[in-house]
């Protein structure tokens, strides 16, 4: 992996490409991945509004939960907000991280404001798409832990308050 290059990949369920995009591995502490990237171009998102160009995304994947987080800093280093996945653990190889995304998101924002989104698609495209009742247990299960680690607070959501960028160690 040159330069700790990293390509991730979302996918649907019926395995189809969500999104791409590229970014560095930072540390790797098995079963945490922390990855950083930067958006590239503005981008007008429904629920997020515009994210400027140059936003610093700080990527946490663990490879035995059934969530990621987004970490999303303005181009000036401000904390902007968290964006988090409900997804099937991902799989990391030769610089390929992949995951199946499961349609719900929550929004942590500096107010303290939380929104879970997308939850009726969630249950619209786990009958489309037949998701095996386990998958559809670890995806509530999932929700409900990430919910409990913004309320307490706990990593990585220890920058729930505006303020500038500051470096946050990963407890052991």
């Amino acid at each position: 992996m040159q330069n700790n290059s990293v390509t991730v990949i979302s996918r649907k369920y019926d395995l189809s490409v969500r999104r791409i995009w590229k970014c560095r591995l930072i540390e790797r502490r098995d079963p945490l991945l922390v990855f950083v990237g930067e958006f590239d171009q503005a981008v007008e998102h429904a629920d997020l509004g515009l994210i400027e160009k140059d936003t610093v995304s700080y990527e946490y994947y663990w490879l035995d939960r059934w969530y990621n987080v987004f970490r999303f800093h303005t181009p000036s280093g401000e904390f902007r907000n968290f964006y988090c996945n409900i997804n099937m653990p991902p799989k990391f190889e030769d610089g390929v991280l992949h995951y199946i995304d499961l349609d719900i998101d929550v929004i942590a924002w500096p107010d303290g404001r939380v929104v879970t989104l997308d939850e009726a698609e969630f249950r619209s495209n786990a009958a489309q798409f037949h998701y095996p009742e386990t998958v559809q247990t670890k995806a509530w299960s999932a929700l409900a832990e990430l919910s409990k680690l913004i309320r307490l607070r706990e990593f990585p959501f220890q920058t729930m308050m505006r303020g500038r960028l500051q470096t946050f160690s990963i407890p052991e």
